[in-house]
Order: structure tokens, then C-alpha cells, then sequence
């Protein structure tokens, strides 16, 4: 963990209260936006390996998948409208992101929620009636709208709700959610593929609808986070209310003072700066906005979203049937459901820092075997029969893989950018990073199976690659934040061995241990 910082702050708060059912109820209703995107990254892989679905829709790929025209295995997938077909949700839901930005800060969280479970029933009808392709890729943007506003609210949401001592597991939750529902996908896909008539793929996607109304349902009985209720000038009495509520206690006046010292801070921090959302690019957030930009960048070049987006396919190109495809899908959404109840337990106890290297070396050395087995059986001709072996042998080294993307990076990419922000800058912050996951997320979605195509066994080296440089930045470059309250956490950056040098250090009596 060389280079790290584990602040020991003696002056740090741990407010008094517990962890309440309101608390709970209202965290696993922000947190089921996760279930939304999880359900729409599983159904799109499985749902493009149905045969009536692209017969009809896509019918180069058809052929191709019926072995009419193309035998290399790498290639039989590859086609640039069938990727826009998957990709085209996470383009909208980056287009989206300045103007869900200012809805989060200006209208609450909440309504954010809202505005996104809204727009992604209209994308689910869309999808489930279409009849060309062009209702289906607007079907897909509009899908792509709502993720983009549920993505910046609730991770804002679940942080500022959730008390400081157990805001890594509440967080996790929405990262729990997103496993949840690409295992449902995966389970519906393999159930609907088996419908007779060719009309499975209408409910695979129109059952999109169903995670998008319990947030919906479940919303609208929910106010907004303290936080935002004080920066949009709630009075004292409501939020002390509100605090009391979730908080369990009835002493809750030094959280409320805290809360409003942040917010009158993030005022005159913004007044200062005329209101400037450039003001974000300020050197004293140089290490926010590097952690904002890298971790949602490494993320995606983890290649995890190649295996969620694409699993069917990717193990139809291994040499699976389609059946055998689809459960194998179902398998890997199982133990990321698993891997991600393992994060859920462990990050408030041991930490951020301790997860993303473990997960991180356990992905390398996953990625390059895979990459390995594939070299081996495929070789560069891309024409083979796979054994029962090692099919199992690769099935099992994607789960290893799954497994520890799920107790790292999955859950830590979304928690840690959402913390790390002070008031006055955070909903822009959490939209910077929303908008280089989901950039990110259509590059990789766009051009996975054309590179599979390009460099075949040679891809999953290249994920090894960068899984190994963004697992030596995590261990230089980011401070421990369990534990830490959210008002005081730009306090860790001005301890930090490298970081101290663009934050000034506002407390020089507080005390530093190195990790």
C-alpha cells in the first residue's frame, strides 16, 4: 500500500444515533436505480444472442451466427448497428448528465430520481413495441435519459443519507442493486429465450419497466437528503425534524450545525466563484478531480462490461450453444450478486483502499489466463471446438474475474467519487464522473466486438494491462475515507504524501499515520 495515508483525525465527529428502518427504506429505494441499469446492461447481451431477435432486426448477424457466412469465431458477432443497439443507452445517458447536474443541485435528489424512473418506463414501452430498428434504438436513448439522471442522484443520495460510519455499506447498496438486476436479466433471457413464437425478446425488454416503477412508486413517498434540503433553504425546524427521523435520536442539533456551516461554506465558495461550475477545475480540487476522471475511466477498462454486456455472446463465440450460453450468463450474475454482498460486509471494516488492490490483482491474473486458454484453443485463425474442460476451466476463470471486479471497483467506483466532493461542488463532481463512466461505458459497449474481431485473444491482455496500471494508482495515490464524516473529508487530501501540495493543510495539529 506504498504511498497511502490513513488519516487518525482526533477531532473528527462521529455523530450520536443508529441506523434506522427509515434510513433502510429509503436507501434501498434510491439504491434499486441500480436495478434499473443492472437489469438494461444484462438484457441487451442475452436478448442479442436470441436468434429472433436479430433475424428480423439485425439479419447480417443472423447469418453469420447460423455460420451461413462467417466461420471465425472471433468475428460473428461484429457489427457496428447491433453495438449501437447496446451502446446507444449509455451515449444518452452521458448526453444527459450537465442537465441532471443542475436538476440534482437546483430541484434535489429526489426529484432527480423521479425525472429518470419517468423517462426509462417510456424507453421500456418503446423497446417492447418495437417493429423496426429505429424504435428500438429510440426505445434504447430514452432508457439512456433516465439512467443518466438516476446515476447522478442516487449515489448522492444513499452518501448524504446514510451516517459516516456506515456510508460504505449504504453506498454499496446501489452497486448490490446492479448485480441484482443483470442476474434478473440474465434469468429472464434464459426463461423467455425458450418462448415459443419469437416474442421472448418483447418481454425481455419490456420487463425493464418493472425496476423503473418501484423506484418511481417508492420515490414519491420519500423527502430529499438534510444536505439538500438546507441548500435549498429548508427551515430549521423541518430539517432538525427530518434529522431527528432518520437519525433515531432526538439530539441532533450538532450534525444540523455542521450541515449548515457546510452549506454556508458551499455558498460562499460558490458566490466567490460567481456560481461558476468551472470552478470545479480549481487547484485546491486537483485530487477530487483526478479521482473523478481515473477511477469511472479504469473502471470500464476493467472489460467487466464486455463480460455484462456481452456474456451470451462472448460464450457463444467460446463455442456454447445458446441455452448453454445464457446459463452460463446466469452463473457469472450469481456470483457478482455474491461478491458484491461480500463488499457490502467488509468496506466499512476494513476499507476502500484494501479492496481495490485485492480485487485488482485477482482480476490481473484472471484476465491474463483467460487470454491464455483463448490463445491456446483459438490461436489467431479464430476456428476451434472447445472440450467440455476447458469451457468449464473458462466459465470459471470469468467467475473468479466477476468476483473480484464485484468487491472492488464495481461497488468502490461509484462510493468513493461520491464522498470525496465538499458541498459546494459535489453534484457537479458526481456528474463528471457519471459522464466519464457512461463515455466510457459506449466506447467499450461500441467497439468491444470489433476489436474482439481486430485482436481476438489479444483484448483480454490489453484489460490485464490497464486492470495493472490502475491498481498501482490506487496504491499511490488514494487515501483511506472509511469512516471519515462527508463534511470533513477534503481534510484527508491536505495529509495525503503527494496531494498536500495543491491542498492547503487546514488543521496542523491533526495527527497522520502512514499506512
Amino acid at each position: 500500500m506504498a504511498g497511502g495515508a490513513a488519516v487518525v483525525d482526533s477531532s473528527s465527529k462521529v455523530y450520536p444515533g443508529r441506523m434506522t428502518a427509515f434510513v433502510i427504506f429509503a436507501s434501498l429505494v434510491a439504491a434499486c436505480g441500480g436495478l434499473m441499469l443492472g437489469y438494461d446492461i444484462g438484457i441487451s447481451g442475452g436478448v442479442t444472442a436470441m436468434s429472433s431477435f436479430l433475424q428480423p432486426f439485425f439479419p447480417d448477424v443472423y447469418r453469420k451466427e447460423q455460420g451461413i457466412v462467417s466461420s471465425n469465431q472471433y468475428c460473428k458477432f461484429d457489427s457496428h448497428k447491433l453495438t449501437f443497439f447496446t451502446s446507444s443507452l449509455y451515449l444518452a445517458a452521458l448526453l444527459v448528465q450537465w442537465p441532471a447536474s443542475y436538476s440534482t443541485s437546483k430541484h434535489g435528489r429526489k426529484l432527480s430520481i423521479i425525472i429518470g424512473a419517468v423517462i426509462f418506463l417510456l424507453g421500456a414501452a418503446f423497446n417492447a413495441a418495437a417493429i423496426h430498428v429505429a424504435m428500438l434504438y429510440i426505445g434504447r436513448l430514452l432508457l439512456g435519459l433516465g439512467v443518466g439522471f438516476v446515476i447522478q442522484a442516487a449515489p448522492l443520495y444513499l452518501s448524504e443519507m446514510a451516517p459516516s460510519k456506515s456510508r460504505g455499506s449504504l453506498n454499496t447498496i446501489f452497486q448490490l442493486m446492479i448485480t441484482i438486476g443483470i442476474l434478473l436479466a440474465n434469468l429472464v433471457n434464459y426463461a423467455t429465450n425458450k418462448i415459443q413464437g419469437g416474442w421472448g425478446w418483447r418481454l425481455s425488454l419490456g420487463l425493464a419497466a418493472l425496476p423503473a416503477a418501484i423506484v418511481l412508486l417508492g420515490s414519491i413517498s420519500l423527502p430529499d437528503t438534510p444536505n439538500s434540503m438546507i441548500e435549498r433553504g429548508a427551515s430549521e425546524e423541518d430539517v432538525k425534524k427530518y434529522l431527528r427521523r432518520i437519525r433515531g435520536i432526538d439530539d441532533v442539533h450538532e450534525e444540523y450545525q455542521d450541515l449548515c456551516d457546510a452549506c454556508a461554506n458551499a455558498s460562499k465558495a460558490a458566490n466567490n466563484n460567481n456560481n461558476n461550475k468551472l470552478a470545479i477545475f480549481q487547484r485546491k480540487y486537483v485530487p477530487q478531480m483526478v479521482m473523478t476522471f481515473l477511477i469511472p475511466f479504469f473502471q470500464q477498462l476493467t472489460g467487466i462490461n464486455v463480460i455484462m454486456f456481452y456474456a451470451p455472446v462472448l460464450f457463444q463465440t467460446l463455442g456454447f450453444g445458446n441455452d448453454a450460453s445464457l446459463m452460463s450468463a446466469v452463473i457469472t450474475g450469481l456470483v457478482n450478486v455474491a461478491a458484491t454482498g461480500v463488499a457490502f460486509l467488509v468496506v466499512d471494516r476494513y476499507g476502500r483502499r484494501p479492496l481495490f488492490l485485492e480485487g485488482g490483482l485477482q482480476m490481473l491474473l484472471s484476465q491474463v489466463t483467460i487470454g491464455s486458454l483463448i490463445w491456446k484453443v483459438f490461436g489467431v485463425a479464430g476456428v476451434a471446438s472447445v472440450s467440455k474442460g476447458y469451457a468449464y476451466g473458462i466459465v470459471a476463470l470469468i467467475c473468479v474475474y466477476v468476483a473480484g471486479f464485484a468487491w472492488s471497483w464495481g461497488p468502490l467506483g461509484w462510493l468513493v467519487p461520491s464522498e470525496i466532493f465538499p458541498l459546494e461542488i459535489r453534484s457537479t463532481g458526481q456528474g463528471i464522473n457519471a459522464t466519464i463512466n457512461m463515455l466510457m461505458t459506449f466506447v467499450i459497449g461500441q467497439v468491444f466486438l470489433s476489436l474482439l474481431c481486430a485482436t481476438k485473444f489479444g483484448l483480454f491482455f490489453i484489460f490485464a494491462f490497464f486492470v495493472l496500471s490502475m491498481t498501482l494508482f490506487i496504491a499511490f495515490f488514494l487515501p483511506e475515507t472509511k469512516g471519515i464524516p462527508i463534511e470533513d473529508m477534503s481534510k484527508v487530501w491536505s495529509q495525503h504524501w503527494f496531494w498536500r501540495r495543491f491542498v492547503p493543510c487546514e488543521d496542523s495539529t491533526r495527527r497522520v499515520e502512514m499506512v
